[in-house]
């Protein structure tokens, strides 16, 4: 435990900013170029070095706006610790708490920056396996960054995460089995997106007796029970998110925000006022629709393709692989 005005090398310690199973995170000063950052102090600093390196080596992979970054890590006074970004606002899971549900176009926003640090994660071969809206900032500009990689690891050390590890209210079913793949993520993203969008999360901490019934996906009801203005089209992307079975949920994070861009996009070309029955509301629902297919087009053509799993040893593949890393089989 630090306290205020404590200092580590350079680092002036000003005051806690929340602390978690792995570590705490403190608000500080850089004394030298006189810039606030965040220092997280792992609890556990008996770890051997590599393991303790762990997470900002998995930073250190990542570069994108909708990720918090890494500056360094460093051990002073016998204390390790990691430099990062400091992002003034608030957590998700605070802005939840204090507005409830989110307005539609809001909630959509907050998604789409989820899922696109997701999808760059993802495509450097790193599952987060914590994702939830308490591991989600939101900065005072509206921009959202994914913190908190303590329990991420590079996919491609094994075939999956295979520690049983994550919030349970956010895991997905495999994940209580220890199987964590790309697609567990793109689950906790959909709770994480169900309870944006309701207020509250589809089901509470499953019991060891409710795990049976979370596989067969009897725990989750549709958003749109709960909130009518969810647009059918929505509602149904974050039901395929929740899918209990692997295979049957979005197994790229490209292929969700294909989705979610179309239903922006949507949501932008169609406006309210425009009327049906009129023949300036027909031209303008044409030329939308054009518009629409147009994007659509667009979209299918950027979006990666779908990856899957290798034929012969059932392990997830990278999109485009065209032979799996871990049996050496081509696909």
């Amino acid at each position: 435990m630090l306290f205020t005005d404590n200092t580590l090398g350079k680092y002036k310690i000003l005051s806690a900013l929340g602390s978690g199973g792995f570590g705490t995170v403190y608000l500080a000063e850089d004394t030298w170029i006189n810039k606030k950052v965040a220092l997280k102090v792992p609890h556990r600093q008996n770890l051997n070095f590599s393991e303790l390196l762990r997470e900002p080596r998995l930073l250190a992979a990542l570069d994108h706006p909708n990720i918090v970054s890494i500056t360094t890590a460093e051990k002073q006074d016998n204390i390790f610790f990691i430099v990062m970004e400091y992002v003034p606002g608030e957590t998700l899971e605070t802005v939840i708490a204090t507005d409830g549900r989110l307005e539609i176009d809001r909630a959509l926003d907050y998604t789409v920056q989820i899922t696109r640090a997701v999808e760059h994660a993802h495509a450097h071969g790193v599952i987060h396996r914590d994702l939830r809206p308490a591991n989600v900032l939101v900065s005072e500009s509206g921009t959202l960054k994914v913190a908190d990689f303590g329990t991420s690891r590079f996919l491609e050390i094994a075939a999956h995460g295979t520690t049983i590890i994550g919030s349970p209210p956010y895991m997905a079913p495999e994940q209580f089995r220890g199987e964590a793949v790309f697609a567990s993520d793109l689950y906790s993203l959909g709770i994480t997106v169900y309870q944006m969008l309701t207020g509250v999360l589809p089901y509470d901490t499953p019991a060891p007796g409710d795990l049976e019934k979370l596989r067969r996906g009897e725990l989750v009801r549709p958003p749109r029970l709960l909130n009518t203005v969810i647009p059918k089209r929505l509602d149904d992307v974050v039901m395929k998110a929740l899918s209990p079975e692997v295979t049957d949920r979005y197994q790229r994070a490209g292929e969700l925000l294909a989705d979610l861009d179309e239903i922006r996009a949507q949501r932008r070309i169609t406006p309210a006022s425009a009327s049906p029955a009129s023949p300036d509301g027909l031209e303008r629902n044409s030329a939308s629709r054009e518009t629409l297919r147009g994007i659509r087009a667009r979209l299918r053509s950027r979006t990666t393709p779908p990856a899957g799993f290798c034929w012969h040893c059932r392990k997830p593949l990278h999109a485009r692989a065209d032979r799996c890393p871990f049996c050496g089989e081509a696909q």
